[in-house]
């Protein structure tokens, strides 16, 4: 294990909550110590918010580490990683911060543990500028899987935006090794489904509203398809009130893709329904096997695997740039991206990783 600091620029490149997510995990897994400085300096409101620091506190738990600078709107944090301890932990922002956002910084360091582990999330579970939880469960798990990691997703209370309060347990399975994956295939879209839902006081009609928009938008572009989209009521398993869509295409080699959206006060659920529709159609015009939202969420764990890791995307967003940026500097890994283009212009992009083949120690 390395003594050496990695010092971070916080505000480099997407500058924001992802590089400290990327750098806590890889600092807890490889033992090296980090210094990130400049932490959200260019956001409205710079510094750690109660995500962040739950996060980091998470995973400074999680490796017996010392994490200092750890409080609200703090800019510059240092994290010395221990020992990785299996065992059972609580997270809460106690805000509508993202509970996938915390399983996003914890999974990977929970997988070179030496028994499996327990986690409890708690914020919200379907809140903006995060994945929400069903995208979690419904794309992120089944591919990640082709990894060779495990983990079990217990939606227990859902929580929106201002109120929080939902809750997930996630348990965990250590792996030896991770192994590299090739998705570079999309194939043909064979399915398209998913789920409108309203929680709360709202009524049942937003549901069925943002379905039959949805379905329709879709429907303009990919006529062979059944589509269905199920309007949901959320009964007893929400805290406050809310509406989403999330709608996910399923490829015939086993890509996925998702496109979704979240209610917001005076915005028409239709406008809701158009918004999520548009976004899936736009993940699945460009042939790449990932859509925009899984592409950063794989970098650690390409640059963890061992062997070469090949995926197919359409343009490389910012945050796998700057995901790419920190693994490079905390890993072996190397990364390359070559543009591709095929007979009818589509223009795809190939994300190449020789991972670090990291080995766990405690197993």
């Amino acid at each position: 294990m390395e003594s050496s600091i990695v010092e971070l620029d916080g505000s480099v490149m997407e500058g924001g909550g992802q590089i400290l997510r990327v750098s806590a995990a890889l600092s807890c897994i490889t033992g090296s110590s980090i210094k990130v400085s400049k932490i959200r300096a260019g956001r409205s409101t710079p510094g750690l918010r109660p995500q962040h620091l739950s996060g980091l506190q998470l995973v400074s738990d999680l490796c017996s580490g010392v994490l200092q600078g750890g409080t609200i709107g703090s800019t510059d944090i240092s994290l010395t990683p221990g020992k990785i301890l299996s065992g059972s932990y609580t997270a809460d922002t106690h805000t509508a911060g993202s509970v996938c956002l915390l399983l996003q910084v914890v999974l990977p360091c929970a997988l070179y543990t030496d028994a499996a582990s327990q986690f409890c999330l708690r914020g919200g579970t379907n809140a903006e500028m995060a994945p929400q939880i069903d995208y979690t469960v419904k794309v992120f798990k089944p591919i990640v899987e082709k990894f060779g990691v495990h983990f079990d997703c217990d939606i227990r209370m859902r929580g929106f935006y201002p109120k929080g309060g939902g809750e997930v347990t996630v348990s965990v399975s250590p792996v030896k090794e991770l192994q590299a994956i090739t998705m570079l295939d999309r194939g043909n879209i064979t399915k398209i489904h998913g789920r409108a839902f309203v929680a709360g006081v709202l009524p049942f009609k937003l549901a069925k509203d943002m379905s039959t928009a949805a379905v329709r938008t879709i429907r303009k572009e990919i006529k062979e398809l059944y589509i269905n989209i199920q309007a949901l009521q959320e009964k007893d398993k929400a805290c406050g009130n809310g509406n989403g869509i999330i709608i996910i295409a399923e490829s015939s080699t086993g890509c996925l893709f998702a496109g979704s959206a979240l209610g917001k006060k005076g915005v028409y659920a239709d406008k809701v329904g158009i918004e999520a529709a548009e976004m899936l159609l736009r993940n699945i015009r460009h042939n790449g096997c990932v859509d925009e939202f899984l592409q950063d969420q794989l970098i650690i764990f390409m640059a963890l695997a061992k062997g070469t890791s090949r995926i197919r995307t359409g343009a490389v967003t910012l945050h796998t740039q700057t995901a790419i940026h920190v693994a490079e500097q905390l890993t072996q890994a190397k990364f390359r991206i070559t543009k591709c283009e095929d007979e009818v212009n589509n223009t795809t992009y190939i994300i190449e990783c020789q991972g670090s083949g990291v080995s766990n120690p405690n197993l």
